[in-house]
């Protein structure tokens, strides 16, 4: 049996979220994106290619940074 690896979405400061790892991204009809194992996911909204970042967080001066309590 292979051993599992853990998939890790890491939030970035002022820009996206990153994943890495083995993960399915599917969309609110079941479809399935075209993912790499390692993508970034859009936070700010302002993405022209989303769910994915295209950096478009740099231009629009998004700015947060989130810490685990």
């Amino acid at each position: 049996m292979a051993e599992s690896t853990k998939v890790q979405l890491k939030v970035r400061d002022n820009g996206s979220i990153l994943v890495t790892g083995d993960v399915e991204l599917v969309d609110a009809e079941g479809n399935l994106f075209e993912t790499k194992p390692k993508f970034s996911l859009c936070r700010c909204g302002a993405s022209k290619n989303k769910p994915f970042c295209d950096g478009s967080h740099k231009e629009i001066g998004f700015e947060d940074q989130i810490r685990a309590r």
